[in-house]
């Protein structure tokens, strides 16, 4: 039926009104916790960076001079009884990533005391990842970032809704200062998180994650935090090669996660008690850094170092570097994470990640599938689909290593790949591995 000339409407009528003060208060408070964020989780990345270089040449002395390990062990024993001190009391708040137990706040199953978690977090996750062990950065930055919109909701007469947007925005900032990557860390939040495309917490959340990366860009400037310089790209008779990749890193991310979710009662073992499980990977890592001092940390230099090597070198040694790298970084990976100490996993998947892309990679240019120029894509492309399939967030992966890498040439391989990837993890029994570790620590 024609529209009557009467119902027809101008576009004034149509335009919704502008905004309410009271949403453009609640972004100001975003912008506020965005920018404390990113100012603490600044200085967190930057005691952590100089702590690894430090680590990179006290290793190769302490190599030549065995007599220096005597006052390193010392040392490393101290860190062990201070960080079973800060962990005695709020040992189930500050273990791991933190992101199942903000998960648990946001759900009304768990009660956190912001301030303690947050002080502790940070001098524990300090810790913990600074003396080499294979933890990520990234869960206590989010954690810090929540309990710093939790505190800052507490301080405010607001009511409980806007008390959570602002939680919600401490996670987002948190993401995205641990990697400047504020695209990133809002479609974290909604994918992993919260479960819920809401536009006045979407927006409050990127309000947050741009005030946080805008704050990292203060102290390390504009360039992506794990740069590689992806120029090829990928022929098309490769792309039929995704599919078996795919496939290959979904089961190696369902193993991620099997074994991941049977480290506590692999732990519960250890006939020692919990706060002291720390001093099994503290002095672990020590005959690791040894050998090699450049495997240690979450580790984004790693990661720069296998994008760098020669992949025309010999095919033979090449990959039995590479092999000896993944049994090295799996393995310990979970003996550090599940050591009840505070620290994350995102970056140990992506060194795994880019370990298996390296492989693949090099196999494939000696058998003359792709050129050596393309050595990178798979790099990168693997990077983002087994942390997909681990995390079965794809959106999150993809979004993340486009902006971490720098480039977005490389969109619809990384796509093919991921999802690929996540669709075998999942028809092979794969689950949210924060949701599955919630459930875990959060039993009803």
């Amino acid at each position: 039926m024609p529209t009557s000339k009467s119902n027809i409407k101008r576009a004034r009528d149509v335009l919704s009104k502008p905004m309410s003060m009271a949403f453009i208060s609640l972004i100001g408070k975003a912008i506020v916790v965005g920018a404390l964020t990113g100012f603490l989780v600044s200085i967190f990345r930057w005691i952590i960076d100089h702590t690894l270089k430090f680590l990179m040449v006290i290793y190769p002395m302490m190599a030549q001079h065995p007599q220096l390990l005597i006052p390193y062990i010392a040392v490393t024993v101290l860190i062990i009884l201070i960080l079973s001190r800060i962990l005695k009391s709020s040992l189930l708040d500050l273990v791991g990533s933190g992101v199942p137990q903000i998960e648990a706040v946001l759900l009304n199953e768990h009660q956190m005391n912001a301030w303690s978690v947050l002080w502790r977090k940070f001098v524990g996750g300090l810790l913990a990842i600074c003396p080499g062990l294979f933890l990520g950065r990234e869960g206590p930055c989010i954690q810090m970032g929540a309990c710093i919109g939790q505190l800052f909701g507490e301080k405010l007469k607001i009511s409980k809704e806007e008390k959570r947007f602002l939680l919600e925005c401490g996670v987002a900032a948190g993401l995205s200062a641990a990697f400047s990557a504020p695209l990133a860390g809002v479609i974290f939040l909604l994918e992993e998180i919260t479960f819920d495309f809401h536009p006045q917490g979407c927006i409050t959340a990127l309000a947050a994650a741009i005030a946080s990366d805008f704050v990292t860009i203060l102290f390390f400037g504009v360039r992506p935090c794990l740069y590689i310089p992806v120029h090829a790209n990928m022929p098309k008779d490769s792309y039929s090669w995704l599919i078996f990749l795919g496939i290959l890193i979904g089961f190696l991310a369902f193993g991620y996660q099997y074994t991941l979710l049977n480290l506590r009662w692999w732990y519960s073992k250890i006939k020692l008690p919990r706060i002291y499980h720390s001093a099994i990977p503290l002095l672990l890592v020590i005959p690791i850094g040894l050998w090699n001092a450049r495997i240690l940390g979450g580790s984004h230099d790693f990661i720069a170092y296998i994008a760098g090597l020669d992949q025309n070198s010999n095919l033979t040694s090449l990959l039995g570097l590479f092999v000896t790298f993944f049994i090295i970084r799996f393995c310990f990976s979970m003996i550090s994470y599940g050591a009840s100490v505070p620290g994350g996993i995102f970056m140990p998947i992506l060194v795994l990640g880019a370990l298996i892309g390296a492989i693949v990679g090099v196999v494939m240019i000696h058998q003359n599938i792709i050129p050596a120029a393309c050595y990178l894509n798979f790099v990168v492309i693997s990077m983002a689909a087994y942390f997909g399939a681990i995390e079965e967030a794809p959106f999150t992966a993809i979004t993340l290593l486009t902006e971490m890498v720098g480039s977005v040439d490389q969109i619809l391989p990384m796509t093919i790949l991921t999802f690929i990837a996540y669709i075998t993890s999942n028809l092979l029994g794969g689950q949210p591995i924060y949701a599955s570790l919630r459930k875990e620590m959060f039993p009803k």
